[in-house]
């Protein structure tokens, strides 16, 4: 099983915290790890990510608010986290983990909802 699975979503206010898990297939090496979001009528854009070294990048948007932690990797395989301050009603969306393996491609997960109440 090498697709992407996350967990993690749910309903908040304004203001509030969420933490995303993104779990992938350790049988294989990874090259990058980046969570996704895409608002009803918009279209999918980049949140945050974090290459096998550590880089980082995210959306204007979520400087700040939004943190992405390092990979982690144990015996069940690759895990990276999102960690969403601050959350506001634009922030909802289906937020989508991407894992690129080097020999793979990109895997998507199934996405989980995010909901941000005003």
């Amino acid at each position: 099983q090498v697709q992407p699975v996350e967990s993690g979503g749910g309903l908040v206010q304004a203001g509030g915290s969420l933490r995303l898990s993104c779990a992938a297939s350790g049988r294989f090496s990874i090259r990058y790890m980046g969570w996704y979001r895409q608002a009803p009528g918009k279209q999918r854009e980049l949140v945050a990510g974090i290459t096998s070294d550590s880089h980082t990048n995210y959306a204007d948007s979520v400087k700040g608010r939004f943190t992405v932690s390092t990979i982690s990797r144990d015996n069940a395989g690759y895990t990276v986290y999102l960690q969403m301050n601050s959350l506001k009603p634009e922030d909802t969306a289906v937020y989508s983990c991407n894992v690129q393996y080097y020999y793979l491609g990109d895997k998507w997960g199934q996405g989980t909802q995010v909901t941000v109440s005003s």
